[in-house]
Order: C-alpha cells, then structure tokens, then sequence
C-alpha cells in the first residue's frame, strides 16, 4: 500500500526541497515506485532542483481544479524510470489549494505509486497544512540551531493535532533529519549537539547530512546530490535516512567527505 510522506519544518531554508528531492531519487534508485509533490504555491522550486523546469506545462493546481488531467501534469524523471514529479504553480495562489481537490489528487497518486513525497513550504500557513494533512509519515527538516528547533517543535505539535490521522485518533509516524550539521562546530559550541536536538524534539532520528558543497552543486545542476555525486558524504547520509524509512535498523552516522568513511557520531537506533 502507497505510503504518504510529508517533508517540513518550520523554518524556511533548511533544506526541504534538497531533501525530498535526494530522498525520493534514493528510494526510486532502490525499487520503488516515487512521485513527489511540490506544495510551495507561487515559488516552485522543486523542478529546479529535478531539473524539470523547462518541461512543466500543468500543476498541482491544474488538477486540483480539474483543468487537466492527473497524468498530463505528472512529469517523469528522466535518469530515473520509476521517479515522477507533481509540480506546483508559480502563477497562482496558495488558496486555490483546496483540501478536497488534494484529497483527490492523493488517493488517485495512491493507486499508482509506492512512496509519494510532500515537499511542504515553510511555516504553518494553508500550503503546509494541505501538504501534511493526509500524510502516513512525515519526515521533521531542522538545522542545529535554536530557532529552526523551535520552529521544529511547532510543526510536530501539528502533525499531532490538525492531519487526518490526528483527527481520527490514529498515531502519525514522525521522523527528524538534521540537516548542515557540521560536527566540529558542533563541539565547539557553535551550534546544538544531536543529543540537544532529540532531548528537545523527543522523536526518532532518521539521518544526519553533513554541511556539503555538494547538496548546493547538485541543486544548481538540477539534480539531487544521490545521482550528481552518490559517493560524496550527504549523498550516502540520504541513501542510509532511506533504508531507515524502510524499516533497516542501522546506527546514524555522520559520514566523512574527505576519506569518504563512516565517521561514528551517534548509534542511537532510529525507529
């Protein structure tokens, strides 16, 4: 049975849109059958980083609205057969978002594919609420700083109280992944420790992906850092936070870019 998954966090710029793009190549490269779903109405970002912009003729909004057909707007990933991408519009509002055309739009996606990823927007406003409230799993994107964890800690209190399983009693599967961690800094003080974050945050830990050139070269390519560079230290630290979502029990490590191993950081079993 599709799985849906919500990608977010409360803070702008931490690295939703990188994320959901890695980790939907990642399970597509794995078997999967992927679509992800742009929900960032009136910016648009994901077919950037997919490299698809020049191929986006319908949206989200489209087939919300019945304007076109769900297939129409789908675009498949060129370098990967079983990756595909509902793109978001750039030209319209985020209330021409209604919770019965997303509705319409899920459970049609779910007939057709394994995982589908909502990459949400920032913040707490109707696109973010659309895009996590049918969610099955949802995956909370911080940064090691205090105010992108507090804003984190928002977010779950939603998931918790405004999504259909909430509604229905039902227990949301929660995951955090820390993004630009830099372990050095870390120790220095610089910015919060994973232990602080999971003291705080209180929910299991999926990844860690390491501060990296690479996530930012791979976006400016318009390719997720799994395909452009599968050997650099974010790229593996997404293909490991994917086997978790799976259901692998594997510790969580910070990889190392220079000798390209495993640095040990944290062996917290992730659930």
């Amino acid at each position: 049975m599709a799985k849906v998954l919500v990608v977010t966090s409360g803070k702008g710029g931490v690295g939703k849109t990188t994320s959901t793009a890695s980790l939907g190549a990642a399970l597509a490269q794995s078997g999967q059958n992927v679509v992800v779903i742009d929900f960032d109405v009136g910016l648009r970002n994901l077919d950037l980083v997919l490299g698809a912009e020049r191929r986006v003729v319908y949206d989200l909004i489209n087939v919300v609205q019945g304007d076109a057909k769900l297939p129409q707007a789908l675009i498949r990933d060129k370098r990967i057969e079983t990756l595909s991408l509902l793109p978001a519009s750039q030209t319209r509002d985020k209330e021409a978002l209604t919770e019965e055309g997303v509705k319409r739009v899920i459970d049609e996606l779910r007939e057709k594919f394994d995982w589908i990823i909502c990459d949400s927007p920032a913040g707490i406003e109707r696109g973010a609420t659309l895009a996590m409230r049918f969610a099955d799993v949802a995956i909370v994107v911080t940064n090691p700083e205090v105010s992108s964890v507090r804003d984190s800690d928002r977010i779950i209190g939603l998931l918790d109280s405004k999504t259909e399983r909430a509604e229905k009693g039902e227990r949301m599967e929660k995951h955090l992944l820390i993004t630009r961690y830099d372990a050095a800094r870390a120790s220095r003080g610089e910015m919060l420790k994973t232990e602080d974050i999971l003291e705080i945050l209180s929910i299991p830990l999926l990844g860690i992906i390491p501060e990296s050139e690479e996530v930012l070269r791979a976006s400016n390519l318009g390719s997720p850092v799994t395909l452009n560079a599968p050997l650099s230290a974010p790229a593996r630290a997404y293909i490991d936070a994917v086997k978790r979502l799976k259901g692998e029990t594997i510790p969580v490590t910070v990889p190392a870019e220079k000798r390209r191993l495993f640095t040990k950081f944290f062996t917290r079993r992730a659930a």
